[in-house]
């Protein structure tokens, strides 16, 4: 335990005071991080599928240049008989058993240096998809269009350098398998170190993959110089080894339909083309962005400022002076619940005659002495009680009220007709006078 509060305080010493300046703030979601990434599947898939119709169209020179070299390998494979010895029959082929592990090498070398020039122009894309995914689980969802441009402009630089060293460390490595797999194809030298070699090249192409994946997720978030990119990259790999290939293995779900064949290859498809990017890029940064809150935790918003004793009591004496100007408006409005008697409900007394299902004349007699009844009673006991001091008093003041309200409206009225007067113009003199 000590060793790994260590590791986690070296690892938050590497990344404190080095993120990159954003329109956004990573905050702490208050579903978790895992229930952010269905929030924002679900509910903001949408987006997600523009964000990857974005990203697509900066990954069509990878996918030509991949289309081409299958094409040209498949061209090659039906021109060339690779059938061994023939020891009968015209024409007679000599053994060309080697031939096709130098055919994918004379591949490998033109074609993987266009596709490592194609990788670099879908980092493009890829940087400003980054950008607007890591946006929205740093604020719960929040999508702007505008963002994948933003985010190209200032992740660009940081995945071009990751796609560019990785890449070419691949493609040495690739170049070196096939170099390998001829050998062991014409004898040139022994099988065994051969095959360990190709094995020591596929483990570094895995480590290398992971390591790039960690350069996008970091140069997206902190302002790292190259080399400090590349060796935090190497230390996240290596201290979440295992928690990276699970994540790269959910990353790559869409993409075991395609080699499924058949059906499923077309639904992979379909899948790659709506949201299979948005999606891996999702997982990827929902899994780094839950990594980087062990290590530093996200800034809280900042409270709003304090109201000082003088701004409060200035608030709290608008809102009394507000309810109380309701409160006498309210009151002004003489109620027909208090200024005249109102009998309680007391049941037992007097209650409405129930009609039964099968009724007569009689019965509907029954129900309208019932509510007869009920409406006597009650003006019976508003004339009782309507002497009462409570009621006398209420009315007395609307009364009032309502008198004083004459009173001004007479004198306004006669304080207008008197300046009326004022204001009209003398008579004109009579003529010849």
């Amino acid at each position: 335990m000590a060793q790994q509060a260590e590791k986690k305080g070296f690892i938050a010493g590497l990344l404190e005071g080095r993120e990159r300046e954003s329109e956004y703030a990573r905050s702490a979601p208050s579903s978790g991080r895992w229930g952010l990434f269905w929030d924002i599947f679900k509910g903001r898939f949408s987006k997600l599928v523009i964000v990857n119709l974005l990203m697509l169209l900066f990954l069509i020179p990878l996918a030509v240049v991949i289309f081409l070299r299958v094409s040209y390998e498949g061209s090659l494979t039906l021109q060339y008989p690779f059938s061994g010895d023939v020891l009968a029959g015209l024409p007679a082929y000599p053994n060309m058993s080697a031939v096709p592990a130098q055919i994918a090498l004379q591949l490998n070398v033109p074609f993987g240096a266009l596709m490592l020039a194609a990788a670099l122009v879908a980092s493009v894309g890829l940087s400003g998809g980054i950008y607007v995914i890591r946006n929205m689980l740093w604020t719960e969802g929040v999508f702007s269009a505008g963002d994948f441009w933003r985010g190209i402009k200032a992740n660009v630089a940081a995945a071009l350098e990751s796609t560019l060293f990785c890449g070419a460390i691949v493609y040495g490595l690739a170049v070196a398998i096939s170099r390998a797999q001829l050998a062991i194809a014409v004898g040139a030298a022994g099988a065994a170190p051969m095959i360990f070699c190709i094995v020591l090249c596929c483990i570094a192409i895995a480590v290398v993959a992971l390591m790039y994946l960690w350069m996008l997720s970091l140069g997206a978030d902190y302002d790292l110089n190259f080399l400090r990119l590349v060796a935090d990259a190497f230390l996240m790999t290596f201290t979440y080894f295992f928690h990276s290939i699970l994540f790269v293995a959910l990353m790559a779900l869409p993409v075991l339909f395609i080699f499924l064949g058949s059906l499923f290859q077309a639904v992979g498809l379909v899948i790659m083309v709506l949201f299979g990017i948005s999606y891996a890029v999702l997982v990827w940064l929902d899994f780094t962005q839950w990594v980087y809150d062990r290590h530093r935790k996200p800034q809280a918003a900042p409270a709003a400022p304090a109201r000082s004793n003088v701004a409060e009591k200035a608030a709290q004496g608008k809102e009394v002076r507000a309810y109380e100007a309701d409160l006498e408006a309210a009151m002004a409005v003489r109620s027909s619940l208090f200024s005249r008697p109102v009998k309680p409900i007391t049941d037992g007394e007097l209650a409405v005659y129930e009609l039964p299902e099968a009724f007569s004349r009689e019965d509907l007699g029954k129900l309208r002495d019932s509510k007869q009844a009920i409406a006597e009673d009650a003006d019976r006991y508003a004339e009782e009680h309507r002497g009462d001091a409570k009621y006398v008093e209420y009315n007395a003041r609307f009364d009032r009220m309502q008198r004083e309200r004459e009173e001004r409206e007479r004198q306004a009225a006669k304080g207008a007709k008197k300046k009326k007067g004022k204001d009209a113009p003398p008579p004109a003199p009579e003529g010849g006078k």
